[in-house]
């Protein structure tokens, strides 16, 4: 007898109503989930495929709401033909907004779902109907964007229980219209662990060096004009680094070009600023890379 892994699953599909961002972000006792469970578009919607997954329901998903189609009609269009229709889990959320979700008989339990105000929670094999309630709970009360609240969501669907068998993958995917790496897709976070015993820490922890490096979702207050003795400590740390012959009282060109190589280098390229200023969460990193405090 073969037996079949089902991505045994809990995740949220959601859009933001400030910006229009869509994202998923999902939790599960089975390898790389994020190969599976998580398709979005930019402007046109997300859906969340799961238990006994049918994955055909990511693209002809997108396809559907690509059209016009409304989260609903897509979701009955999915299933209409799908002979293992009551296997199936799904999620689905439209680029207005418009939630919808599906839980067939034969998922195994605990299985079902939220549906709230443009987001939509489901799981499968769960520790109880706790898991999906505290997510949706979650994600309303949690201020912030739509990274932080998804994040909380996973963490509190995790705090309920989870998945019964335990924890073994995890990711994010969150889409914006020219968000991804130098505006060339719609991919402003995709981030995955494929196997780890603590999937949504591993998480974290790779998306706290993809956020740092990659976006720019820092407080505006956290910004620092490259003058006095920021530019003292700069230089200092451009020196050290063999990027810089000397400190000067200005931040010439020579050390500005200096900073520029070192962001390149490191990867920073995304945060270079044309204003004479700096990202806190970047001169931290210069500094600490060089053994420089600030005091």
């Amino acid at each position: 007898m073969r037996l079949r892994c089902y991505p045994s699953t809990f995740s949220i599909v959601a859009r933001d109503p400030s910006n229009g961002d869509i994202g998923i972000i999902v939790q599960s006792k089975f390898p790389a989930v994020g190969a599976v469970v998580p398709w979005a578009l930019a402007e046109v919607g997300g859906v969340a495929t799961q238990a006994w997954a049918n994955t055909s329901y990511g693209p002809r998903g997108l396809e559907l709401l690509g059209e016009g189609k409304s989260a609903s009609v897509t979701l009955k269009a999915l299933l209409k033909d799908d002979e293992k229709v009551e296997h199936r889990q799904v999620g689905i959320v439209d680029s207005k907004g418009f939630a919808v979700s599906h839980t067939g008989k034969e998922c195994m339990e605990w299985a079902g779902h939220i549906v709230g105000n443009g987001y939509a929670c489901q799981g499968n094999i769960l520790a109880g109907d706790a898991v999906v309630k505290d997510m949706a709970e979650a994600y309303e009360k949690t201020e912030g964007d739509l990274i932080d609240r998804l994040f909380a969501a996973l963490n509190a669907g995790q705090a309920a229980g989870g998945d019964r068998r335990g924890m073994q993958s995890a990711a994010i995917l969150v889409v914006r219209k020219e968000g991804g790496y130098e505006g060339g897709n719609d991919r402003y976070v995709d981030v995955r662990v494929d196997d780890n015993p603590r999937p949504i820490e591993e998480l974290e922890r790779i998306f706290a060096l993809y956020d740092m490096t990659l976006l720019n979702r820092e407080d505006p207050t956290k910004l620092h004009r490259i003058e006095g003795d920021i530019s003292r400590i700069i230089q200092q740390a451009l020196v050290s680094q063999g990027l810089l012959d000397a400190v000067d009282e200005e931040f010439s060109a020579a050390a500005a070009s200096a900073l520029r190589e070192w962001v390149n280098t490191n990867n920073f390229e995304n945060k270079w600023r044309e204003d004479g200023k700096i990202w806190q969460s970047v001169l931290e990193y210069l500094l600490d890379e060089s053994g420089i405090s600030r005091g």
